[in-house]
This record gives structure tokens, sequence and C-alpha cells, in this order.
């Protein structure tokens, strides 16, 4: 997931998605980057501008057995971010290891 946009559809039809190969017993793992990354930010207040919060969708991921979550670091450092301001628990992983842990899956999809 690269973007931060809560305004449409596409972050909940992304979750949508994981949950529901999750409940197919298919092993899924999210990486989150770019923009991404402040989906997962504490403390936001998506009341203010009238769009719905994405959070508690993210924290519903480990009802799904959905645990391995990954940041990438140089997308939380550019954006000011550390592990400790996400709503979930993460695993961190570098801009250089993504392509390795890309060719690891047999299906990606980019959101």
């Amino acid at each position: 997931m690269r973007s931060a946009t809560r305004g449409g559809v596409r972050i909940r039809e992304s979750l949508d998605m994981v949950m529901t190969a999750a409940a197919f017993d298919q092993a899924v793992r999210l990486l989150i980057l770019d923009d991404g990354v402040f989906l997962l930010k504490r403390g936001q207040r998506p009341e203010a501008s009238k769009l719905a919060p994405v959070a508690p969708l993210f924290e519903a991921l480990a009802l799904y057995d959905v645990e391995d979550v990954w940041v990438e670091r140089e997308s939380l450092e550019a954006r000011g971010l550390t592990e400790e301001d996400l709503v979930i628990p993460v695993g961190v992983v570098e801009r250089a290891d993504i392509a390795r842990l890309s060719a690891e899956h047999d299906i990606v999809v980019s959101c």
C-alpha cells in the first residue's frame, strides 16, 4: 500500500482483499510504503475531514491472522514517523530489501 488517500474506496477495498484472502487460509503479508505509512499514524482525527477512520481496519488485521505487516524504514523517516507513532506493531524493512521480499511471494498486488 503506497497511498494515504482515505477519501476514496481504494484503501478499504485493499484491506477487504487482504482480509478475504486471509479468511481463506492464504498467508498474507502487507507492505506499506511511501505516503501509505500515514494510514497507520496514531492519533488521526478523520472526523474533522468527515472521512471514516481507517485505523480500526488495520487493527482488525490481527483477527484475520494477518500478523506480517511491514513498513519501509525510509518512508517512515522521510515523513518524520517512528514505529511508536503507528497504531499496530509492524516490522521495518529497508528499501534495498523490498525487491527480495517481493520475489519470495507467489502473488504480489500493488494498491
